[in-house]
């Protein structure tokens, strides 16, 4: 049971199981993935009755959707173009240039 919970998780909500992966811009696939989860969060109000429910649901999915993003494109970074967090983002004369 737990695998296939772990499996369906995958199979939804991680880009590189679901049908977004063939969608190379992985900003594109962000946007994509916000959109289906304001449609959620609609359809869940819907069914609860409140509005309310709502704004509360999309703030919620907007900060977990977010943060999960900045998470990936620093790790993307990382793997990429590791030297930008050893030398920073400063100019040779010590500010920013």
């Amino acid at each position: 049971m737990r695998e296939w919970v772990f499996d369906s998780w995958n199979g939804v909500m991680d880009m590189k199981h679901n049908p977004l992966k063939n969608i190379h811009s992985m900003q594109v696939r962000h946007m994509i993935m916000q959109i289906l989860a304001w449609m959620w969060c609609m359809t869940f109000a819907q069914l609860v009755g409140s509005w309310y429910v709502f704004g509360f649901s999309a703030i919620a999915h907007v900060l977990v959707l977010g943060a999960i993003a900045i998470t990936v494109g620093t790790f993307e970074t990382a793997k990429r173009k590791p030297q930008i967090f050893v030398s920073g983002l400063r100019g040779k004369g010590g500010e920013h240039e």
